[in-house]
């Protein structure tokens, strides 16, 4: 049977993304965003709101474009998978956490972009692979506008 890990988050950026590069040269960013909740208390109709954190990396292009173009308080869209980690401390204690490894993100407004007009730079937009059917065909070949139902 097979399994899914998988994440969609969308929030704000809580605190400017850390770029760094390991030994090898591979960029990799790491932020967190706020994401909250809201309902309202059954027994006192008190609005309630709560804000969950969440640590978020990114690897290659994808770290090096996110540390261009956010910035604290920017809201972003991530995809991603859950990954827990363990480490022994120098205090000897073994830690744990939890982040988002993601894979795929949204910027959903002007981060850095809108603090700073000089900035001529664009987010490359990756052009879509073709959806080809297994006989060869090209997939938006086979479907007849006319035979979609809205």
């Amino acid at each position: 049977m097979k399994s899914i890990n998988q994440v969609t988050l969308l929030g704000n950026i809580t605190r400017d993304p850390e770029l760094r590069y390991t030994p090898n040269e591979n960029p990799v960013i790491s932020f967190s965003i706020a994401t909250n909740r809201q309902w309202v208390n059954k027994e006192t109709q008190e609005k309630q709101e709560f804000t969950d954190y969440h640590d978020i990396v990114f690897w290659g292009k994808a770290a090096e474009i996110i540390s261009q173009f956010v910035s604290k308080g920017s809201k972003i869209l991530v995809q991603g998978r859950l990954q827990n980690r363990s480490w022994e401390g120098k205090d000897g204690v073994k830690r744990y956490k939890t982040e988002i490894i993601g894979n795929d993100f949204v910027l959903l407004d002007g981060g850095k972009r809108a603090k700073n007009e000089a900035s001529q730079e664009e987010i490359p937009q990756e052009t879509p692979e073709e959806v080809v059917e297994p006989t060869g065909e090209k997939l938006e070949e086979k479907v007849n506008p006319d035979d979609i139902p809205f």
